[in-house]
């Protein structure tokens, strides 16, 4: 019998579900196209996890719920995501799972100080927004009685498995590895938290075990921030490549290819994350659960040593 359901195989999921499986729980990992990672204990579900239904069926017996997956673009989120995130809410409650979902730091909107679990949110951009009323409506149905709900919120992703097309900052690595310069879209010297996968996936586990996380959100444990030109600088000087060479666009420009480029629009609405320090403190995570971030020069060496040798293929 499978103990936890892991909807989606990106970088959070796969982690995640391995793992699980290498501390011996039974895991079934749910994608459209029944993909995953290849264990012994890790059972891969072809199947559509908007479906309700056949998500419930999917969910029924197993211990945690864990809602990793997502519905694609910026462009796609209030479409995809309101169908996807009720379908685990009710997998979760027709199962009796604890239901964790993995989010991230959108919905606090800009901030004046380091951003913390109680923090009001308050987000400035509809994608922040609906990430917040999406939560509130777990949350809702926790306070209910009808599921046991958490969530778990994350800082740009930084780590080997993260795509080049997954965040700005492996986007403009993408570049800098291969030496060549790049044009970013905000200031380069902003602090800045960023989260390491397998953090991400510790905290998680942490989260659906243990019945203190359930009714609210969590931080995921990250190191110290650090500016887009320290990270690039960093990888750089591991990778051999030499001194990150960044221009930066101005705002008007980027609000000029926006009314035409939908994907650009999209970034625009979260660019305040890199005007102005972006900084999570998870502490409260840290002394709750015991979770602690992976030590930054072990994310590093990993992140440069994987994201060179793809920008160099």
């Amino acid at each position: 019998m499978t103990s936890h359901l892991v909807l989606g195989a990106g970088p959070v999921g796969t982690a995640l579900a391995l793992r699980l499986a290498h501390a011996g729980r039974s895991v079934a990992v749910v994608t459209r196209s029944g993909g995953g990672p290849a264990h012994p204990r890790v059972e891969r579900i072809a199947l559509d996890a908007t479906d309700a239904t056949a998500l419930a069926a999917a969910a029924r017996g197993a211990d945690v719920l864990y809602n990793c997956a997502n519905p694609g673009s910026y462009q796609a989120w209030e479409r995809g995501w309101p169908p996807l995130a009720a379908a685990a809410l009710h997998a979760a409650e027709s199962s009796g799972a604890v239901l964790v979902t993995l989010g991230n730091l959108y919905g606090y909107g800009p901030v004046d100080g380091p951003m913390t679990r109680g923090l009001p949110l308050a987000a400035s951009d509809h994608k922040g927004r609906l990430r917040a009323r999406l939560w509130q409506e777990a949350l809702a149905a926790h306070r209910a009685g009808r599921v046991r709900a958490t969530e778990a919120r994350a800082s740009d992703y930084i780590g080997p498995t993260v795509p080049a097309s997954h965040g700005l900052l492996p986007m403009y690595a993408a570049a800098t590895l291969a030496g060549k310069p790049t044009s970013v879209m905000a200031d380069p010297d902003q602090p800045h938290t960023w989260t390491a996968v397998d953090d991400v996936a510790a905290t998680l586990v942490a989260l659906g075990a243990d019945d203190r996380a359930w009714g609210s959100p969590w931080l995921v444990p990250s190191n110290p921030p650090a500016t887009v030109r320290e990270v690039l600088r960093e990888l750089g000087a591991r990778a051999g490549t030499g001194e990150p060479r960044l221009r930066r666009v101005p705002r008007a420009v980027l609000r000029a290819g926006g009314l035409v480029v939908p994907l650009l629009r999209e970034a625009l609405g979260v660019l305040y994350q890199f005007d102005r320090p972006f900084v999570a403190d998870a502490a409260e995570t840290t002394g709750v659960f015991g979770v602690r971030p992976t030590p930054w020069d072990d994310v590093l060496d990993a992140t440069a040593t994987a994201w060179h040798a793809r920008a160099t293929s």
